[in-house]
């Protein structure tokens, strides 16, 4: 899947070992790691797997989340404009080729 970042912060975080440690702690940095080459190996959002891959609702509608550890959270969206719709006009995640990370942390707060 081609993977993109909304700001130089967010790429900075998953491309830098020093600062995602800083920011999240080692056990947050190595499943940073891991779901990023999860999302690099998957041809579409719906190949998958690990990290409890799901679409969200309200106003993160539209936005798809892997967990990562506690609370933390991988954020992203497709970056096709506009996305890909099912039969029911919500994003059709098994068409989703390529994303945009809009968030890392914790939305519940």
């Amino acid at each position: 899947m081609i993977i993109s970042f909304q700001n130089p912060d967010l790429e900075q975080l998953c491309t830098q070992q020093r600062e995602a440690t800083k920011r999240l702690g080692a056990p947050g940095f190595r499943k940073l790691r891991a779901r990023l080459a999860d999302l690099d190996a998957a041809e579409t959002v719906r190949d998958l797997t690990t990290g409890r891959p799901h679409p969200l609702k309200g106003d993160r509608a539209g936005q798809f989340a892997v967990d990562l550890v506690g609370g933390l959270r991988l954020v992203f969206r497709p970056t096709e404009d506009p996305p890909p719709l099912d039969a029911n006009e919500a994003t059709d995640w098994s068409q989703v080729r390529s994303i945009c990370i809009v968030f890392i942390g914790d939305y519940h707060d």
